[in-house]
């Protein structure tokens, strides 16, 4: 259906293959690769996430001469403009990224002929709408629009006919399987005490058979404090938050997928379609905000055919919240079972060796590390300030002093020096200061 040109919205389970279900048909739909202007367009919520459909597509249209560019921000604009001033045949990118090109006319959507939002539920959201339906205006009204996610809720599929032409809503899935994740999936949701949380991480973290390793939080802060505290325990671990560059971002990324690093603690940015080969554990260090988080995060492990486990350890305050995404995805595990770092079926249930302690033992600490792959500069070209006017004079700053001087503290003085030019003294070119003479008050007075 969608190598003839008709409007999609699919949905399938995550780890299932859904980016090479809209990428061959985008790319057997291109009309003459090669041209100047881009003939297909895919949006994605993430710049992880753009970079990696990029490459996939990238790789599926080597042999056809397709030339996929990836548009995102933290990155330099200035080789983005170069690559597609010499002629791009797909757009991979962010709304913000996307609007700044087409805003400064350095990227023409008028011959776009495929429309993709991947995540498409995640786009139609009210953070990112503004921003999509800005871009859709620019495009042409004749075209081929394909949504794909692995959640598609009712008022999202309402939302998404406002963009299409009679589109078809596919779902891949057994209609006699009722889950919502891949049976390889082993699940685990247990309760656990905030004190006690990283001590069962890092045990469950040393599991037999265990291979990468994926840690969610729900906050930056959080995921920075994971990162230092399981670095310490020995454990070769990188981190994905907003508040790092996107170099740091992308390092961490490339660590983990070459095996420097076989655990990274993460936010939401790398829980919508990140796939990594050899991911065999997620841990859900807080409970998901709600069931779709839930399912994005357990999906990047038993991908494409593998097996994988997911633990999730709630909060006594969140008990409430993980019942509601119990409830809405049918799972079993309505009241979680209390667990510690010494609870006996921790071990038997995961299998972890019983004298596993809370920190990687000295033997085991193989992988090179974080520090071992670069950061990639992705600076742009840095304009150079402007050159000090010598006919100008000196502004005063805030504080009083000319621009160009420094103020020095009177104990930092080196030894030898004149009082500073705004002493009494030296206003008074030495003049000793006169003294007032008062008359002394006497009681009788």
């Amino acid at each position: 259906m969608a190598l003839s040109g008709r409007d999609i919205i699919g949905q399938a389970k995550t780890g299932t293959g859904k980016t090479l279900g809209f990428g061959v048909p985008l790319l057997q739909r291109l009309h003459r690769p090669g041209g100047n202007l881009p003939q297909a367009l895919v949006i994605c919520p993430t710049r992880e996430l753009a970079s990696q459909v990029a490459s996939d597509l990238q790789i599926a249209g080597k042999d056809l001469g397709v030339r996929v560019l990836a548009v995102y921000g933290g990155r330099a604009i200035e080789p983005q403009i170069d690559s597609l001033k010499k002629g791009i045949d797909v757009i991979v990118g962010t709304p913000g990224r996307i609007m700044d090109l087409a805003g400064r006319r350095d990227l023409d959507l008028g011959s776009v002929r495929v429309l993709v939002m991947d995540e498409a539920d995640e786009m139609l959201d009210m953070g990112f709408l503004p921003d999509v339906e800005r871009i859709v205006a620019l495009l042409p009204t004749e075209r081929q629009t394909m949504l794909f996610s692995a959640t598609m809720p009712g008022q999202i599929v309402n939302l998404a006919r406002r963009y299409m032409t009679q589109p078809t809503h596919i779902r891949a899935s057994d209609p006699n399987d009722q889950n919502a994740t891949v049976d390889s999936i082993e699940q685990h949701v247990w309760r656990a005490h905030p004190m006690d949380k990283l001590e069962l991480v890092a045990r469950i973290m040393q599991a037999d058979g265990r291979g990468l390793a994926m840690i969610f939080t729900r906050t930056k802060r959080k995921a920075q404090k994971i990162y230092d505290d399981l670095t310490e325990r020995g454990f070769a671990v990188g981190t994905v938050h907003g508040d790092l560059g996107q170099g740091a971002r992308e390092q961490a990324l490339r660590a983990f997928r070459s095996g420097k690093i076989d655990i990274l603690v993460a936010t939401d940015v790398a829980a919508r379609g990140i796939d990594v080969d050899g991911v065999t554990h997620v841990i859900n260090f807080e409970c998901p905000e709600d069931e779709k988080a839930y399912l994005h995060r357990v999906g990047r492990t038993g991908r494409a055919g593998n097996s994988g486990v997911a633990v999730t350890l709630v909060d006594w305050e969140d008990v409430a919240r993980w019942q509601m995404i119990d409830r809405a995805l049918q799972l079993p595990f309505k009241d979680p079972l209390e667990t510690y770092s010494t609870s006996a079926h921790v071990y038997t249930g995961l299998g972890i060796p019983t004298d596993t302690t809370g920190r990687l033992a000295r033997k085991d600490q193989t992988r090179a590390g974080l520090d071992a792959e670069h950061i990639e500069d992705l600076g742009g070209r840095q304009p150079k300030p402007p050159a000090p006017s010598r006919d100008r004079k000196p502004q005063k700053s805030s504080s009083g002093a000319r621009n160009g001087s420094s103020t020095r503290k009177s104990s930092d003085k080196p030894s030898g020096d004149k009082p500073s030019g705004d002493s009494r003294a030296q206003k008074l070119q030495g003049k000793s200061r006169p003294r007032k003479r008062t008359k002394a008050v006497t009681s009788e007075q």
